[in-house]
């Protein structure tokens, strides 16, 4: 079974919680929307709680937030795994790169991960805030790829952030700093036939149009 929670941000008790909530069993998967964070002081204590996950007898997965670590992250090698390719932290713990499908027990994933940090006036570049949380060009042209080479069909999408439609639904203003991010997912939705949308990034758990469900705390199973 494969279950799906928001941000997580480096939080060991989440593990727990979630494990108990699900319920998370062997050989399940558990994705999360972004904001991982369990590698992003990349210290000695992180890679201790990381290794104890490593114990886990089922697979992490993640798509990243703005709050990652991506200069540790991109220091990892990448490899293929389900159809696309992967950062892998542990032998069960993969970071889902952005702009591929993955096949995970039958069904496909999309992943776009990334969103804007609107406390970046506050954190310290190469130690709390990176520029790789928004997308490159080259991303958004495999993404694009990705989708066009599957008749724009997916089962699954998952991300960070919203597309800009949504945001203004939701009675927000689409941030000008990720408007390339949030629009680009504004096409995905409009393009796309897929069944369900799952994003963190804004901290709530709530359904939204176009089959979106919003993930902070919630576990969604399929």
């Amino acid at each position: 079974m494969i279950h799906i929670t928001g941000d997580t941000h480096g939080e060991q008790a989440r593990i727990p919680l979630i494990e108990a909530q699900a319920p998370v069993r062997p050989g399940d998967i558990l994705i999360v929307c972004g904001d991982f964070g369990y590698l992003f002081r990349n210290d000695e204590a992180e890679h201790r709680f990381l290794d104890q996950l490593a114990a886990r007898d089922y697979t992490i997965c993640f798509v990243d937030g703005n709050h990652e670590n991506f200069d540790a992250l991109e220091a990892l090698p990448e490899e293929d795994w389900m159809g696309g390719r992967v950062h892998r932290l542990r032998p069960n713990i993969l970071h889902l790169i952005r702009g591929y499908v993955f096949t995970l027990e039958g069904k496909t994933f999309f992943t776009m991960g990334g969103a804007y940090s609107v406390d970046r006036h506050t954190r310290t570049p190469g130690r709390s805030w990176w520029p790789q949380e928004l997308p490159r060009d080259e991303e958004y042209r495999r993404a694009a790829a990705a989708l066009l080479a599957r008749n724009m069909q997916v089962d699954y999408i998952l991300t960070h952030t919203l597309p800009a439609e949504i945001i203004r639904r939701m009675g927000c203003f689409p941030d000008p700093h990720d408007a390339e991010l949030t629009g680009f997912l504004e096409w995905v939705m409009y393009e796309t036939r897929y069944t369900g949308w799952f994003c963190g990034h804004w901290h709530q758990d709530r359904p939204l149009p176009g089959n979106i469900r919003l993930l902070w705390f919630d576990v969604c199973s399929l």
